[in-house]
Formats: C-alpha cells, structure tokens, sequence
C-alpha cells in the first residue's frame, strides 16, 4: 500500500528515474475549481512522486502578502516554491462600475509563464524527463521542445479543457480530473460520523 492508502497494481517507473514538475498553479487551481473541486496539495505532491518519479516540484505562484503561509505550507508538502512579483491591474475609467454601485477592485496579475520556461530549460540538465502541469497553449513551444528531446514525460492538464494547440501532444497529456478521487481535499471537521444505533 502506498502513502496514498492505495494499492500499487503495476510500478509506473523505475526506482532510479529522476524527473521534474514544473506547475502552473493558477491554471492548475483554476482548472480544477472549474469542474467543482479543490485539489489536496500534499496528496499531489505524493502523487506525482509516487506515479511518475518526481524528485523536484517546481510549484510557480504569483506573490501576495497575504498568502505568505501557504506559500510556507506548500514548501513543508515539498514543492519548491518560485515567486513571481505581482501587479495590480486597475479597470479604466470606462470599463462598467460594479453592479451594487462600488469600485471595482483591482485585478491582480502574476504572470509565470515565462518563470516556467526558465526553469524548465536552466534544470534541463538535472532531469530525465519532465512533467509540465498546465494545460495553457502559451506553453506549446517548451511541450513541443521537450517532446522533440524525448525529454518530455507527461504533459498534466487540470482538465478536459485545455488549449487546442496542446493537442498535438495527446499521447503525453493526462487530464487530473480522472484523479479527482486520490487528489481531492476532503475538509474532515464537515466529514458526518455514523450515528450509534439505538
């Protein structure tokens, strides 16, 4: 049985691979929020480990303050975290005012794609292969790259919905909602406990 509480049926990689997750954490978050879930970052990272030898997870999130202690609880799950600076992105003056008649709150815009790219490419060397977890089209020419080196090893989209220019890429794309069971979080405090018969 492994971390997971699940029984291996058949090992997906050798003992000795060494390969690198490179994630997308909005589109990854977003992704599954979308079909109605919230992904388990410490069963993920587990995950990941266990099913495709992840040694080193690169986890990209756009910084804010406030978020400083998920940024600490994500580094203690084992991802290694990148920070990108964000800004704030006011709405102009013609754009629509809020239904209830208040200001629009600034959009905040921590754009990572090019963090990504970065890495992917200055740990090359480091890595068998790779699994990029996104399924943003920006992404099509670091897939496409990797894939030419047979550097790619898995292509990880949040859901069914990602970028058709990802699409070439099929035999390497894996879609996590068919892990929504060993991947979900489950808040236990809401979990009913089974009343005593009388």
């Amino acid at each position: 049985m492994n971390r997971l509480g699940r029984t291996n049926r058949t090992t997906k990689k050798p003992k000795t691979a060494n390969n690198y997750a490179f994630i997308d954490s909005q589109n990854l978050n977003l992704g599954v929020q979308k079909i109605g879930w919230k992904m388990d970052w410490r069963k993920f990272r587990i995950w990941l480990e266990e099913e495709y030898g992840v040694t080193h997870a690169f986890m990209f999130i756009g910084y804010m303050a406030e978020n400083e202690s998920l940024y600490e609880l994500m580094h203690d799950h084992g991802y290694l975290i990148v920070l990108k600076p964000t800004m704030e992105i006011k709405a102009k003056p013609e754009d629509e005012p809020a239904a209830n008649g208040e200001e629009q709150k600034p959009i905040v815009k921590g754009n990572i794609d090019a963090d990504l790219v970065l890495y992917a490419m200055k740990e090359y060397q480091n890595y068998d292969k790779a699994v990029i977890v996104s399924g943003d089209g920006d992404f099509f020419g670091l897939v496409e790259y990797l894939a030419s080196q047979d550097k790619l090893l898995k292509l990880l989209t949040p859901n069914q919905r990602y970028s058709t220019l990802l699409k070439e890429f099929d035999t390497h794309i894996e879609t996590l909602d068919q892990h929504r069971k060993d991947l979900a979080y489950r808040d236990r405090r809401f979990v009913r406990k089974p009343q005593p018969a009388k």
